[in-house]
């Protein structure tokens, strides 16, 4: 296995909202071939209980996007008054503008994106235990992440968004997904403008990581 390639893929596959290509349809095979890679990842008791709808539609397509606009309003507005996240002396609030502009052109733009791919997994969770809440998302959560990776070893860019959940019923009927059925992660698709992306600057793992109990840091470096 070539370490290198494997280790550049994890490390510059970024969420991509400004560098989509919104003029270009992405190839319906390619993300045919993504998901059955994807598929691959472990879900619970190997119970397979994944769906994808990828939506090419363009009235569903703007239908979806309204409420991820709406949404995304109701968050700005949720967050308006709450003091930023970290220190303004601290170079990362910088990147969080940033990305509050990247995440603000999405909501603007979402409709014109020409695949959006919502992931979906048998059953619902509502007000149960910690463990089942984790046993589902864990079954569908990691396939998204192994289609994310697919798609950005073969040119395509896609960004992890949940907005749309708040209106998640809408969603539901908009696309025909039963009931009983949970959306996870809302993917605009499409091939992405330029090649350059890089690691992302993140804490270090070290300064996160604990060794048999919390708190309790390791000596490697």
């Amino acid at each position: 296995m070539d370490i290198a390639t494997v280790d550049k893929l994890l490390t510059t596959t970024r969420s991509v909202r400004k560098r989509l290509d919104l003029t270009r349809a992405v190839d319906p095979q390619l993300v045919a071939d993504c998901l059955e890679i994807a598929v691959q990842a472990p879900t619970g008791s190997n119970l397979q209980g994944y769906h994808f709808v990828v939506v090419t539609d363009a009235a569903k397509r703007a239908a979806l996007a309204e409420l991820y606009r709406l949404a995304w309003a109701d968050y700005r507005a949720a967050t308006a008054g709450q003091p930023p996240v970290w220190n303004v002396r601290d170079p990362r609030m910088a990147r969080a503008r940033l990305v509050r502009d990247s995440a603000s052109y999405l909501a603007e733009q979402l409709h014109a994106v020409p695949m959006l791919i919502v992931a979906c997994v048998d059953g619902r969770v509502e007000h149960a235990p910690a463990m089942m809440q984790a046993s589902l998302y864990g079954s569908i959560l990691p396939a998204v992440w192994s289609l994310m990776l697919a798609l950005r070893a073969r040119g395509v860019g896609s960004a992890w968004t949940t907005l749309h959940l708040m209106h998640e019923e809408q969603a539901a009927k908009i696309l025909n997904i039963p009931a009983g059925v949970t959306q996870a992660a809302l993917l605009p698709v499409a091939y992405f403008l330029g090649d350059d992306f890089a690691p992302a600057k993140r804490l270090a793992a070290r300064e996160r990581t604990y060794w048999d109990a919390w708190g309790e840091l390791s000596a490697v470096n």
